[in-house]
């Protein structure tokens, strides 16, 4: 008996609508050719994601502490379904906010993820270049998920740098063996051999190499920021994302300075508590027995200035005005230092002592200091100096810069807080802006297991303001938000975006601040001394 009219009609709509009784058919895995072969994701929701890319050979045996060079090539369709292996690295204390559930780990981890819309076609291109000290983290972490950039028209990338003695390690041996004659800032190249990778090969993921964005928290900040200022990073991206930066004054390769030993003096001096007699010996320790041993020196993972890679102390290039002139946003958080405790100056016992010890401190500054940050304060005052000496000065003078230079940019203060965080007394911690940043506040994150949740509507709606504004700026250079408020360039009025129970407009934050801590960098640096000194 044939159908009835309605009934073909029915039908018709039910095939429309996908409520056939057949099983739908499995949606054939996403591919993409680079460089190197064929790649296959996997799709999520309407959403392409490839993981673990390598972008640079394995920097194994021979090519530890080299530059990285290009992978290699391989035959037939490669499997881009799991995210690659952090790279070395000590494990966080099980109790601190900041520890996951543990990942495999390997030397061999110079790798990158992509989230990329259906369709997409010359599409915004985010690279994310994950926080941790230079020490710890990787682009697999459950927060660094690129889902929501990419259903707002983002491709998202994520990449792994070497991280500690693996990246950051210079020895006389090594800098011989460098035709430049340096050695040191293999995580900072590894960086720049991921930018190079996205200019080659973005296009076929629909991303627009002319419109890539450099985009880190913390150390990644810090990062970004050294790689504005790096020639060999010069036209890898067109905007920068700073979120928590600092700008303490770096080892020099060869010459002490500002009180640090050289590079090389520290390089030497692990490989002396190794009993390694040279570079051979060196790349011939275990990998957990370098790490071991590195940990236990304390050995410190930082950018080198070797006039090569990092040609000069950032604030020096920036006072020349020698970095890349591309539109920013930066910013930082009011209380970055309540979950680095070990940053904060121990309170002295009452207002004389605390004077007293403002004025062994500062010096003549110690009036200026105690205004700003009074006795009356307490802790809170002694929190609010060491966020401003570390984040808030660093943040605002790197934007103070690139408004100089004629560039847009744009600061925020993250000043949100939320019962789990209050009753830890964690409001507005260093990287508790990340769920907003990342549009998933409102539901938990996976192996974050002492992370406060942000779990309300309002958290909710302020992490879908947010993440419009940073994808807006990565799409336009400025950053914009339907229904949220108007968000100026800092500008001579020193505008600012205060995210608290909503984004709000603000001028000149803390006042006073800067100026404060500006004066007391610049007679540090004339004295040849640290200026990151809570």
């Amino acid at each position: 008996m044939g159908l009835s009219p309605l009934g073909k009609i029915v039908i018709g709509l039910c095939a429309v609508l996908g409520l056939s009784g057949a099983a739908p058919a499995p949606r054939e895995a996403p591919t993409a050719t680079v460089g190197e072969g064929r790649v296959a994701g996997t799709w999520q929701d309407n959403v392409r994601i490839f993981r673990g890319l390598p972008y640079a050979a394995p920097p194994v045996g021979e090519r530890r502490w080299q530059p990285p060079e290009a992978p290699p090539s391989w035959s037939g369709l490669r499997q881009a379904a799991e995210f690659g292996p952090d790279c070395v690295q000590p494990t966080y204390p099980a109790d601190s906010v900041y520890f996951e559930a543990p990942r495999p780990q390997s030397e061999d981890c110079l790798t990158l993820n992509i989230w990329a819309p259906a369709g997409a076609k010359k599409a915004p291109v985010i690279v994310w270049i994950h926080g941790g000290s230079l020490q710890f983290g990787g682009s697999a972490s459950p927060m660094y998920d690129g889902r929501e950039f990419a259903r707002r028209g983002i491709v998202f990338v994520s990449i792994n740098y070497r991280l500690g003695v693996f990246g950051w390690f210079a020895h006389p041996g090594l800098s011989a063996e460098s035709p430049q004659n340096v050695s040191g800032n293999y995580g900072l190249l590894d960086q720049v051999a991921a930018l190079r990778w996205v200019q080659r090969n973005i296009a076929a993921f629909g991303g627009d190499p002319a419109n890539v964005t450099a985009m880190g928290e913390s150390a990644g900040a810090l990062s970004v920021s050294y790689l504005l200022a790096s020639p060999k990073a010069r036209g890898l991206f067109a905007k920068a994302i700073v979120q928590s930066t600092n700008m303490r004054a770096m080892p020099r390769l060869r010459e002490a300075a500002f009180g640090l030993p050289s590079a090389e003096a520290s390089g030497q001096a692990l490989g002396e508590a190794l009993g390694a007699a040279d570079v051979a010996a060196l790349r011939a320790v275990d990998p957990d027995a370098l790490l071991a041993a590195a940990v236990r020196a304390r050995f410190p993972a930082q950018p080198v200035v070797d006039g090569v890679v990092v040609p000069d102390q950032l604030v020096n290039i920036l006072d020349r005005g020698a970095q890349m002139k591309v539109p920013l946003l930066a910013g930082f958080n009011s209380g970055e230092v309540r979950s680095q405790r070990r940053l904060v100056p121990a309170m002295p016992g009452d207002p004389a002592d605390y004077a007293a010890a403002a004025a062994e401190r500062y010096g003549d500054l110690a009036a200026a200091y105690l205004k700003l940050y009074p006795a009356s304060g307490g802790t809170e005052s002694m929190l609010a100096a060491t966020r401003d000496t570390i984040y808030g000065w660093a943040t605002e003078r790197l934007v103070r810069a690139q408004t100089a230079a004629g560039a847009p940019a744009y600061l925020y203060v993250f000043d949100h807080c939320y019962p789990a965080a209050r009753a830890r007394d964690l409001c507005a911690f260093h990287a508790s802006e990340l769920p907003f940043v990342f549009g998933i506040a409102g539901r938990p994150v996976a192996g974050s297991r002492n992370w406060p949740a942000a779990e309300g509507p309002a958290e909710v709606r302020l992490a879908e303001q947010m993440i419009d504004y940073w994808t807006s700026f990565a799409a336009t250079g400025k950053p914009a938000a339907p229904s949220a408020a108007d968000w100026r360039a800092y500008g001579r009025g020193e505008y600012v975006m205060r995210f608290a129970d909503r984004p709000r407009s603000e001028r000149n934050p803390f006042p006073g601040s800067f100026e404060f801590h500006e004066d007391r960098m610049q007679r540090q640096r004339a004295d040849g001394l640290q200026w990151f000194i809570p």
